[in-house]
């Protein structure tokens, strides 16, 4: 999965198509994710005490992950993930490589 949580995304495919959003929770084992204002659903909810009333929520259901592309923070467009490994060092002289995701379309790191 090449998008995490808090990254804004849009939707490219299914009902939503054109909606940008917040991921708000992944599901990396599922390859799902769940965006802010994206696949509302309508839930009857009883009210469980005095304090919680019932009603009509409205709440985010998760999307696959497929259906959403990340937007790069710094040229604000829709583009696919690539990965770069960055090789950084500590104090004590030892080497660490991370991957970092790169914008395909105008090559600025997202993390």
């Amino acid at each position: 999965m090449n998008v995490k949580k808090n990254d804004n995304v849009v939707v490219i495919s299914g009902k939503d198509k054109g909606k940008k959003g917040k991921i708000l929770v992944a599901f990396p084992k599922a390859n799902r994710v769940t965006v802010e204002g994206v696949a509302m659903a309508t839930k009857h909810q009883k009210a469980r005490t005095a304090m919680q009333p019932g009603g009509i929520i409205h709440k985010e259901m998760p999307i696959d992950a497929s259906n959403v592309m990340l937007v790069c923070p710094k040229c604000g467009k829709a583009t696919r993930v690539s990965h770069k490994v960055n090789v950084v060092k500590n104090d004590a002289g030892k080497s660490k490589r991370e991957m970092i995701r790169v914008c395909k379309k105008c090559g600025a790191e997202i993390d």
